[in-house]
C-alpha cells in the first residue's frame, strides 16, 4: 500500500476503506497478495453482474484473442459488433416489444447520460433536464450538474447549469406524489421551471441510498412527460442489466422510456462498455455528430454477447435473482428486528438491498467491521447512512449465507459499542 499512498492521488476513495492490495477475483470472492479472501459485496459499484472472471465468458473472449479478432475499430463494423446488436435485439429488446436503436459513446455511465443530454437537447430545442432529489448520474460536466449530491457537484469549480431538481418518490413522505408536483409546476408558466427537454430518473437510486421508487409513480411520471412531450430517460446504468430482477429496472412498471442508458454491467466481464438506447424515431444524430475514441470496444462485444446468451435466453436466471434478493431482504430484516432500539431499517428492490443506519458513521463502522470478518461492503446515501448489498447476481447460496452471517455478527457488534457508549454517557 505504500505505493498507493504515496503516488496515487487524494482523490482515490475505495482503496481507502478497504486497504489491502488484490490480486485474484473469481465469483463473488476476491484474494489478496498475502492470500486473505474477501466475499465481495461491492461488485465493482454493480459492474460485475455476472461475478469476477466469470468461466462462460472468459473462455469466448480468449477464443476471440488468441484468433486476432479486432479489438479497437472506431465505431467501424466489426463481427464482435454484429453478433451483438444481433444477440441484444433478439434476445433482451424483441421479447419484451422494444424497439430502439442502438448508440455506442465513450465506455462509461457517465459518457452515455452526456450523449443522452445531447441528443435530447437537439430534438426538442430546450435547455432544461429535470432530475430527482439524491440521483446520480456521473461526475462529468453535464452529468454531474444532473446529480444532487453536492460532493460532487462542487468538485466542478463552475456552476451547475441545465438542470432542475424535483423531489424522488418518498422525498416529502409516503403520501406525498411528487410526480403531482411535477405536473403542477410544469403547468404553471409562473412556476420558474422552464419546460425541460427530458427527465432522467433511477428507478432505484443506488448511490443515493438504495431509494426505490414506486411502480405507480413510475408510469405517473411517464404520463406527465407524454403529456409535456417531454423525453423519459431511465439511467438504468447500476440496476439494469438483471439487478432488480429483470434485465432492465423499468420492466416491473411496464413504462416504455424514450432513451435508456445502460454501462457498468453491460460487458459482463467488468470490461468498459456504454450505450445509449433510443426510440428509432429519436435517432437525429448526423454522421460523427458524438463520438469518442473507444466508441464501442470489442472485447467488450463480445462478454455481452456471451452474458445474453448465456444467462438471458429464458426467465430462469430472472427467478433466481429475485429469489437471492428476497432472501437477502429477509435477512435484513431480520437484522432490524434484532435490533430493538429502532436504530435500523431497510429498503431495497431485488439483490440492490439497503440496511439503513441512523448515522452515516455508524453505517461506516458496520462496513469496517465486516472488512476486518472477510465481506467487502459499501455504504451509500447522502450521508453515507446505508449499507449497500450489491453482491454479483450468480453468487452462490452459500456464500450468500455466509455473507449475511458476517453482516449480522458486524452489526451486532457496531450496536452494542453503541448502546455502551450511550450508557456510559448516561
Amino acid at each position: 500500500m505504500d505505493i498507493i499512498n504515496e503516488l496515487e492521488s487524494e482523490v482515490r476513495g475505495y482503496v481507502r476503506s478497504f486497504p489491502v492490495v488484490f490480486t485474484r477475483g473469481k465469483g463473488a470472492t476476491l484474494e489478496t497478495e498475502k492470500g486473505d479472501k474477501y466475499i465481495d459485496f461491492l461488485a465493482g459499484a454493480g459492474t460485475l453482474n455476472y461475478g469476477h472472471n466469470n468461466p462462460l465468458f472468459k473462455e469466448r473472449l480468449l477464443e476471440y484473442i488468441e484468433k486476432d479478432g479486432v479489438v479497437h475499430g472506431l465505431d467501424m463494423a466489426t463481427s464482435a459488433k454484429v453478433a451483438f446488436l444481433e444477440a441484444f435485439d433478439e434476445k433482451i429488446l424483441r421479447p419484451r416489444g422494444l424497439e430502439y436503436k442502438f448508440q455506442f459513446t465513450g465506455p462509461t455511465g457517465t459518457n452515455a447520460v452526456e450523449a443522452a443530454f445531447k441528443l435530447a437537447r437537439n430534438i426538442t430545442g430546450r435547455t432544461n433536464i429535470i432530475s430527482f432529489s439524491n440521483g446520480f448520474h456521473g461526475v462529468t460536466l453535464g452529468s454531474v450538474a444532473a446529480t444532487g449530491n453536492s460532493h460532487f457537484r462542487d468538485a466542478t469549480g463552475i456552476p451547475n447549469n441545465g438542470s432542475t431538481f424535483i423531489p424522488y418518490d418518498g422525498y416529502l413522505g409516503e403520501d406525498f406524489d411528487t410526480t403531482e408536483y411535477l405536473e403542477k409546476v410544469l403547468s404553471d408558466n409562473s412556476s420558474g421551471v422552464d419546460l425541460p427537454a427530458a427527465v432522467i430518473v433511477e428507478t432505484v437510486q443506488g448511490e443515493g441510498g438504495v431509494n426505490v421508487a414506486d411502480a405507480e409513480w413510475l408510469r405517473n411520471l411517464q404520463d406527465v412527460c407524454r403529456k409535456h412531450k417531454i423525453l423519459l430517460i431511465v439511467d438504468d446504468i447500476q440496476v439494469g442489466c438483471g439487478r432488480t430482477g429483470d434485465f432492465f429496472s423499468f420492466e416491473e412498471a411496464g413504462i416504455y422510456p424514450d432513451i435508456v442508458t445502460l454501462s457498468k454491467s453491460l460487458s459482463g466481464y467488468g470490461l468498459p462498455f456504454a450505450l445509449v438506447l433510443m426510440k428509432p424515431e429519436l435517432d437525429i444524430w448526423k454522421p460523427g455528430q458524438h463520438n469518442g475514441t473507444f466508441r464501442g470496444h470489442n472485447l467488450a462485444f463480445v462478454t455481452a454477447r456471451a452474458a445474453i446468451e448465456e444467462y438471458w435466453v429464458d426467465n430462469s436466471f430472472s427467478k433466481e435473482i429475485k429469489e437471492k434478493g428476497a432472501y437477502i431482504r429477509k435477512r435484513l430484516e431480520q437484522i432490524v428486528e434484532n435490533d430493538g432500539d429502532g436504530y435500523l431499517s431497510t429498503r431495497g428492490r431485488g439483490m440492490i438491498q439497503g440496511l439503513v443506519c441512523e448515522t452515516g458513521e455508524m453505517a461506516s463502522q458496520i462496513s469496517q467491521a465486516s472488512f476486518k470478518r472477510g465481506l467487502i461492503i459499501e455504504t451509500s446515501g447522502s450521508e453515507g447512512e446505508v449499507v449497500k448489498c450489491l453482491c454479483p447476481l450468480t453468487i452462490e447460496q452459500d456464500e450468500l449465507e455466509t455473507a449475511m452471517d458476517i453482516l449480522e455478527n458486524a452489526v451486532q457488534d457496531v450496536l452494542s459499542q453503541t448502546t455502551s457508549s450511550i450508557t456510559r454517557s448516561n
